[in-house]
């Protein structure tokens, strides 16, 4: 396969291989694939553990287990000022 790079691309594969960390730019290309892999993997996992939150969080509030955001706002607020009280 044949690909052509941007300058910068270029530019930045160089530089890893100069570091003597990589061997040429295969290796640069493949160490960046694998990462871009794991993390998309681990996007995917944090996607479905909020969905599963919202999901629980939606299902509290249509039984009234909610807070009124009044005071959670009014909570937050407080937290946020203990730090400088205590100063």
């Amino acid at each position: 396969m044949s690909i052509e790079l941007k300058p910068e691309t270029q530019e930045m594969i160089k530089h890893h291989v100069g570091t003597g960390i990589y061997t040429d730019a295969d290796d640069v290309i493949i160490k960046a694939l694998k990462l871009l892999t794991e993390w998309e993997a681990g996007y995917r996992q944090w996607e479905e553990e909020v969905r599963n939150k919202v999901e629980i969080s939606a299902k509290q509030l249509d039984r009234g287990e909610g807070i009124d955001l009044d005071i959670v706002v009014a909570r937050l607020q407080k937290k946020l000022r203990q730090p400088r009280e205590k100063q």
